[in-house]
Order: structure tokens, then C-alpha cells, then sequence
């Protein structure tokens, strides 16, 4: 039986240390997603158009 079992350490780990990967793997996606937009602005913008559209038609 292995000292380290993966559920053990998910209880160790507290809130500050969740949300602190957290917000570090959310600034890492925004800044991929600003590298992709300036590489790709044609690809870019018609992924906003799409975002719009799903946004346009969604129903509360």
C-alpha cells in the first residue's frame, strides 16, 4: 500500500493553495488565447463572431 495516495494528498491541499494554481492556469489560458488571436486574427475574429452568435441565440 503506497504511502502517498492521491485522494489524501486532494484533502491536504487547502483553498489559497487551489485557487493560487487556480489563477495561474487562468492568466496562462488568456495569454495562449492572446498569442493565438495575434497569430491567427482571421481565426480569432470569426471565433468571436461564432461567440456572438451562440450568445445571440441563447434563452435565460
Amino acid at each position: 500500500m503506497p504511502e502517498h495516495e492521491p485522494e489524501h494528498e486532494e484533502e491536504t491541499a487547502t483553498d489559497a493553495q487551489r485557487r493560487r494554481r487556480r489563477a495561474q492556469f487562468l492568466r496562462e489560458l488568456n495569454e495562449a488565447k492572446a498569442l493565438r488571436d495575434r497569430v491567427q486574427p482571421r481565426r480569432a475574429r470569426a471565433a468571436r463572431m461564432r461567440q456572438q452568435m451562440r450568445m445571440r441565440t441563447f434563452r435565460w
